[in-house]
C-alpha cells in the first residue's frame, strides 16, 4: 500500500486547476453575496429583509448539488436564451450557496455593534452610508473574519462536488484513476492522496485567517 505515489498523485493533481479556479470564482461570488445579502437583511425596510431572507433561506435550505444540477440542465429550459458553461454554472452555484451562509456572518457581525456608536455618529452628523462605512463596517469586518475563514475552507471543500456535473477536478480525477485500479488496497491510496491534496489546500486559508484575524485585532482592547 502507498507504493503508487508517483504515478496516482500526479493523475489526480490533472484536476488541481479546476478546483482552484471554482474555489477562486467561487468566493468572489460568495463574498460578494454575502456582503450585499448581509447589508440587505439590516435594512428598516420590510421588503428589502425579505427579499435577502428569502434568497438566504433558498440557498441555505437546498442541496448544493442540486442547486448545481439546476443551474446546469433545469435554468437553460427555463431561459432558452441563457446558456452557461458547466464550469461558470458550478462556480456560481457554489458561491451563491456558500455566500448565502456567509451572509448571516455579515448580518450577525453588524448586528454586535453596540447602539452607542450609531448613536455617536449621527451626533456628528453622518449620513446612514457614513455611519456604515466609517463607523460601523470597519468593526464588523474584524468580528466576520474568523467566520469567513470557516467558510472559505467550506468553500473549497464544497468544490469537490462539481465533478457530479463533469468537471475534471480533483474528485472527478480520482473517480477515474479508482474505475481503472479495483484492488481495495489501491482505492484506500487513491483517497488518501486526495483527502491529503485537499488538506494541503486548505492549509493557506487556515494561516491566511488567522493572520488576518491577529492583523485586525491589533490595537483592539478585548477588556
Amino acid at each position: 500500500m502507498f507504493n503508487n505515489f508517483s504515478s496516482f498523485m500526479p493523475f489526480i493533481l490533472k484536476g488541481l486547476e479546476i478546483t482552484v479556479q471554482v474555489f477562486l470564482v467561487g468566493a468572489v461570488v460568495a463574498y460578494s453575496i454575502a456582503l450585499v445579502a448581509g447589508l440587505m437583511r439590516t435594512s428598516k425596510n420590510p421588503v428589502i429583509r425579505s427579499v435577502a431572507a428569502v434568497f438566504v433561506e433558498l440557498f441555505r435550505g437546498t442541496s448544493l448539488l442540486v442547486q448545481m444540477f439546476f443551474f446546469v440542465y433545469a435554468l437553460p429550459m427555463i431561459f432558452p436564451g441563457l446558456s452557461m458553461s458547466n464550469f461558470l454554472a458550478g462556480s456560481i452555484a457554489v458561491g451563491l450557496n456558500y455566500g448565502a451562509y456567509a451572509s448571516e456572518v455579515v448580518r450577525g457581525a453588524i448586528h454586535s455593534i453596540a447602539v452607542g456608536q450609531t448613536e455617536a455618529a449621527i451626533s456628528l452628523n453622518m449620513s446612514k452610508w457614513q455611519r456604515m462605512r466609517l463607523v460601523i463596517l470597519p468593526q464588523a469586518v474584524r468580528l466576520m473574519l474568523p467566520g469567513f475563514g470557516n467558510n472559505a475552507i467550506e468553500l473549497l471543500k464544497g468544490t469537490s462536488l462539481v465533478y457530479f456535473i463533469a468537471l475534471a477536478d480533483m474528485t472527478f480525477q480520482a473517480n477515474v484513476l479508482r474505475g481503472s485500479n479495483n484492488s481495495l488496497s489501491n482505492q484506500i491510496e487513491i483517497y488518501t492522496y486526495l483527502l491529503v491534496a485537499y488538506f494541503i489546500l486548505a492549509l493557506p486559508l487556515i494561516f491566511l485567517a488567522r493572520w488576518l484575524e491577529k492583523r485586525a485585532s491589533k490595537g483592539v482592547s478585548t477588556s
